[in-house]
């Protein structure tokens, strides 16, 4: 029998959020609620390849902590600066 990978979940999902985010920037969408739901898929996009792809998620949760402070620090930023053009 067929069996599914993991990773193969985590790949289609990556696709998935991916998607919907071109689907945002197709349709021209925006806002701040829009902008939060982006960048909260680039957040857990970024935690699965983490995980996933880059194979931490068999290692201590010092290695994982250092990468996922690293990626909320950039989308934190970019949140900020979104906010700062709406000033």
């Amino acid at each position: 029998m067929f069996q599914i990978r993991p990773c193969t979940y985590v790949w289609l999902i990556l696709i998935l959020l991916t998607f919907f985010a071109f689907a945002v920037g197709k349709l021209e969408l925006g806002g701040t609620t829009i902008i939060v739901m982006i960048l909260l898929s680039t957040l857990i996009k970024g935690q699965m390849i983490v995980d996933y792809f880059m194979g931490l998620h068999r290692v201590g949760w010092k290695w994982r902590l250092i990468l996922y402070t690293w990626l909320l620090l950039v989308t934190g930023m970019i949140g900020f600066a979104y906010s700062l053009g709406l000033k």
